[in-house]
């Protein structure tokens, strides 16, 4: 039996006892996350316990973030290390700074290494010493006796340290390190503002900022208030120290200050961030931390994490599914968090500082977010945001929406104002019509339109960071040629079939948009856009085949060859990427071949993983026939519903959510693959609960297709001011790991004949009911398939 992490053996041991001291109102869905599920190998962003739900302040501890290589590969915290080299403050793609750690004894000003920490300022600690829970972290630094407790606010950082009785108490502020994400610091500074006082600022140059955004950095303010006052204190860079000097300046640098402390004497320190100035800083600093405690910043924590994790209730006896549920739902909110400051300020891509509308009490009217891209975020992001959280998918899509009316161009990937775009691509109109299309419409939808149709046609003059680079050639030619790019900072890649296919989707998308709002040019336009992708079609070899520019297609073609034209990915996988129209798929494949290889490749895949097998690594699956552990692929098992077989997809999504998908700090979401900002973790949520749609809700009047529903009954609270329903309910009948497949299916007492329902059903409330057995019916949800392109434009 594979092992599970202390967190799951804990709750499920006292449950039990919990749930019968719980009225059935108080559910506490918080309690469910365990967030060393899938933290080995874990991205830069992925575990900050200390937060709530799309905060600014992320703390967490840190065991390998210092001196990273600073582009996006996984670092930060490992479940596997057994030493903390301090708990940083910023979390975000391409964002990071700001560590502090308590210490007593001989003051060291570097932290060391894994491999030697005692040559450093790192302390060992033991996995039982160390708690991780929605909003607070604990654990106790073996080599100085001090326990470390974190929380936060969506602004600051709460710490509280209960050090032992020494005369060399200290508390290290490393501001001049690579961390994480940020890459190099070009400058940081820092000064004792008061005598309980520090203040400073952190700039960085980020990986993707040299190519997206190179005349940009990212900048971060802070301002730390220190409940006890320092006895001395100095500066250093790197192992120099400079003792009593009050501020430093440049790269390689921090501060520290000393005091004596007796025996179980507790220090709190309360962190303000800003990423627009000091004096805002302050005022986050003030009106989120003025006459609170440590313990009552820490329940609010939990609560805020209950309320939005609280949105979807989950009943089942299998504790197991429950965890993995509530993991990846949480790692859904954790991603992507706020830029704006309490006063609505945030960083332009200009340099200068934004000001959000306030309303009639002098509050924002909406937050500003950072943000990395929307590649495959279509496939569980929004379709979860939309349906639970459309509150702060209205703000996502507005944040962008500022950014465009500043730039005049959409971002898919943005660091403190600045360009920071991941994937070279840009999929944010098909955000912005999949929004609109769900009935979300609070924002400028004239403006939004705007914006969308030129992210899809517009090339002249166009930023690199905004993504679509080569958007020229698909926009003139049908298709982007197969050639090399070399960005400015070296990196060489060729993806133009895979540009092709997602141009194609997202032009679909935006199509839909122009249909809503009765634009017909731009509707026909766009159509033919997104039937581009039958331009890279090989109909000798019936794969997506990348082409030269003079028409030819490449030679020495390998469908299992990543890379070659293709990103993350290769071209039997990229091959299923017609999520607009997989009706046109099955056409131009034939409906044979497209089951026969659809079957092949979940039966083959099963025996990896469905990924890279036991292999760390993110890319592990990137030469497979499928590859769960990265966005391309997500939507594939949900194809048999288009092509007469439903019971496979089914079969296929139960499978992946039992096997890919685990309960273990190694074995969370693979084995160590790519947990991108909770994109996982949601589509094990829609999946568990049975909705998916493979057009990622792209089309005019979106659906959901049916899986395999986990759970006994799933409530969804849905949200007033975007829905006529006050709630969604989802019955499964005669549920068990056996009972896999769908018998039959109601909805509001009709029956359901079909494997999929139109969206605004169930958005308009009711109960959906499944009944399951444990033998497919092979004559249920086959009369009708999906919509797609070609049936329904």
């Amino acid at each position: 039996m594979k092992t599970i992490s202390k967190g799951i053996l804990l709750l499920l041991m006292c449950f039990s006892i919990f749930s019968c001291s719980k009225k059935k109102d108080d559910f506490n869905a918080a309690s469910w996350v365990d967030p060393q599920i899938g933290s080995i190998h874990g991205r830069w962003f992925f575990y900050t316990p200390a937060s709530v739900p799309f905060g600014m302040a992320k703390l967490a501890p840190h065991t390998n973030a210092y001196g990273s290589g600073g582009s996006w590969e996984p670092c930060g915290y490992d479940d596997r290390h057994n030493s903390i080299e301090g708990f940083g403050h910023f979390h975000e793609f391409q964002i990071g700074g700001l560590v502090a750690m308590p210490i007593t004894g001989k003051l060291q000003t570097t932290p060391g290494t894994l491999e030697k920490p005692e040559t450093g300022y790192r302390s060992t600690f033991d996995k039982k010493d160390e708690h991780a829970e929605p909003g607070y972290y604990s654990v106790f630094l073996k080599e100085y006796g001090i326990k470390a407790e974190l929380t936060a606010t969506e602004r600051v950082g709460f710490h509280r340290y209960t050090f032992p009785k020494s005369k060399e108490s200290r508390i290290i502020f490393d501001i001049g390190h690579r961390e994480g994400e940020s890459s190099g610091v070009t400058e940081a500074t820092m000064k004792l503002s008061g005598k309980n006082t520090l203040e400073g600022t952190i700039e960085t140059y980020p990986e993707y900022l040299k190519f997206c955004d190179p005349e940009k950095r990212v900048k971060m303010y802070f301002v730390i208030q220190i409940s006890k006052t320092p006895e001395s204190y100095g500066s250093f860079i790197e192992d120099k120290t400079f003792d009593s000097q009050k501020e430093t300046k440049g790269i390689g640098n921090g501060m520290y200050i000393n005091f004596a402390t007796k025996k179980g004497e507790v220090v709190e320190m309360q962190v303000g961030l800003s990423y627009t100035s000091i004096e805002n800083a302050k005022l986050n600093l003030k009106t989120e931390s003025e006459g609170q405690t440590f313990d009552a910043v820490k329940a609010a924590a939990h609560e805020k994490w209950n309320e939005k994790l609280g949105r979807i209730k989950v009943e089942t006896k299998d504790n197991i599914n429950k965890v993995k549920f509530y993991t990846g739902l949480y790692h859904a909110l954790l991603g992507r968090g706020l830029a704006s400051d309490v006063n609505g300020s945030y960083p332009r891509h200009d340099g200068k500082i934004g000001h959000i509308p306030l309303d009639s009490n002098g509050k924002p009217k909406y937050n500003h977010y950072n943000t990395d891209g929307i590649w495959g975020g279509f496939w569980n992001l929004g379709q979860l945001w939309a349906l639970a959280y459309p509150d702060y998918l209205s703000e996502y899509i507005q944040s962008n929406l500022d950014f465009a009316k500043e730039t005049g161009w959409l971002h898919d990937g943005v660091a403190a104002g600045a360009h920071s775009n991941g994937v070279q691509t840009n999929c944010f109109g098909l955000m912005i019509a999949a929004t609109y299309n769900c009935g979300i419409r609070d924002f400028n939808v004239d403006e939004a339109y705007k914006i969308a149709y030129k992210n899809e046609t517009g090339y002249n003059n166009r930023p690199f960071g905004s993504g679509k680079y080569d958007l020229s050639y698909f926009v003139k030619d049908g298709y982007i040629p197969s050639k090399d790019t070399v960005l400015a900072n070296g990196w060489k890649f060729n993806f133009g079939a895979s540009h092709t296919l997602e141009f194609a989707y997202t032009s679909y998308g935006v199509s839909q948009f122009a249909k809503a709002l009765g634009k017909k040019a731009d509707y026909e336009k766009l159509m033919k856009q997104a039937g581009n992708w039958k331009n890279i079609f090989d109909p000798e070899t019936k794969f997506i085949r990348p082409r030269y520019q003079d028409g030819k297609f490449i030679e020495n073609f390998d469908p299992m060859q990543a890379w070659r034209g293709f990103q993350e990915a290769n071209g039997y996988q990229y091959t299923w990427y017609v999520p607009q129209d997989p009706e046109g798929l099955i056409k131009v494949l034939g409906l044979d071949l497209f089951n026969q290889r659809l079957e092949n490749t979940f039966n083959v895949s099963q025996k990896s993983t469905f990924g890279g097998g036991n292999g760390i690594d993110s890319f592990s699956g990137l030469e497979m026939l499928y590859n769960h552990g990265n966005q391309p692929c997500l939507h594939q098992s949900f194809l048999f519903n288009y092509s007469g077989k439903p019971w496979l997809t089914q079969k296929w999504s139960r499978t992946i959510c039992d096997e890919f998908y685990g309960a273990e700090p190694l074995h969370g979401y693979g084995y160590g693959q790519d947990e991108d900002q909770g994109q996982l973790g949601a589509w094990y949520v829609m999946a568990s609960m049975g909705l998916f749609d493979v057009q990622g809700h792209a089309a005019m009047h979106p659906t959901f297709q049916f899986g395999s529903p986990l759970f006994d009954k799933v409530t969804i609270k849905l949200d007033k001011k975007y829905y006529k329903g006050d709630e969604l309910v989802i019955v499964t009948k005669n549920n068990s790991k056996k009972n896999r497949y769908i018998q039959s299916a109601s909805f509001n007492g009709e029956k359901i004949e079909n494997a999929w329902i139109d969206r605004k059903k169930l958005t308009d409330g009711g109960t959906l009911i499944f009944d399951m057995g444990v033998n497919p019916n092979t004559k249920w949800g086959i009369k009708t398939p999906p919509p797609s392109m070609s049936t329904s434009n």
